[in-house]
């Protein structure tokens, strides 16, 4: 089995960890591989990898079964803008905190790795949503696994997001900005939107307003087969637009549409993983000095 490896920096009560993760795969024999600025911050703390190859982009580990993701949420979205359409399945292992796409915590890492080689594992699509505007943005990673977000750059001013769907007048949102948020996107910033918390099979997208500045206006669940576009206005004459953690400048002038993305993110679930689990554990529901 081929394996690639990517990851960031890392505090080193996560080296012993690690060290089980790497001697682990070299013990069954797996290739590995590893993104190569990972491998340099691996190598600073003397931790053994066994690797085969670095990779610093995407042509580099096509070829792998999978790719492993060491740390927390944002080091795994940032490890889908490598895999991009090549569906390489992701299994995130939990080196930081709070581990909603990477759920395997650091703690079970070699009982995760032998359920992975075993085969006893699952792999669910998730869905992409993906910018296209009249200039280049992005440098071709024009595509997010949470959300597409509309900010004001300045602090004193709200801005006016006109907002369509399948190019009919939906609402014009005077507020701090929008979310476009993916059913995984759900749990993250949209969530602390007062945005709902969406299933991952679900195949929708959620509109919602950041401090909205009228107070009836909530946040929306629209089919994710919608075409959503954007018309900004606001004092200021330019905005910030948001893909995942990504973000750039741009001018009101500059049409904005989001839709779902050809291809998906696979996401590895090793056997007996529930989302619902997930939910209660990462939220804290149920968990009050009462009961």
């Amino acid at each position: 089995m081929k394996i690639a490896v990517f990851g960031r920096t890392f505090k080193d009560d996560a080296i012993p960890f690690l060290r089980e993760l790497f001697e682990e795969l070299h013990a069954r024999g797996v290739v590995v591989s590893i993104f190569e600025n990972f491998e340099h911050s691996l190598a600073r703390k003397k931790i053994k990898t066994y690797c085969s190859k670095v990779f610093s982009s995407q042509k580099e580990f096509h070829y792998a079964d999978f790719l492993l993701s060491l740390g927390g949420d944002g080091t795994f979205l940032e490890s889908v803008t490598y895999v991009r359409e090549e569906e390489i399945p992701i299994l995130g292992i939990n080196t930081g905190r709070l581990g909603f796409l990477a759920t395997t915590p650091k703690q079970k890492i070699k009982e995760d790795i032998t359920l992975l080689l075993e085969g006893k594992y699952t792999i669910e699509d998730r869905t992409m949503i993906k910018l296209e505007a009249d200039i280049e943005l992005f440098n071709g990673l024009n595509f997010g696994l949470n959300e597409f977000s509309i900010l004001k750059k300045d602090s004193s001013s709200m801005i006016v997001v006109h907002t369509f769907i399948d190019d009919v007048f939906l609402n014009s949102y005077w507020s701090d900005g929008l979310i476009v948020a993916t059913p995984t996107g759900s749990t993250a910033y949209a969530l602390s939107c007062g945005g709902p918390v969406v299933l991952p099979s679900s195949s929708n997208f959620v509109i919602a307003p950041i401090s909205p500045h009228n107070l009836n206006v909530r946040p929306l669940i629209v089919s994710d087969n919608s075409k959503l576009s954007f018309k900004i206005e606001g004092r200021s004459k330019n905005f910030l637009v948001c893909l995942d953690s990504r973000s750039k400048i741009v001018s009101a002038e500059v049409n904005l549409t989001v839709s779902k993305d050809k291809f998906k993110a696979k996401i590895v679930r090793i056997e007996n993983y529930n989302f619902l689990n997930t939910l209660r554990e990462k939220l804290n529901w149920g968990l009050d000095q009462r009961n």
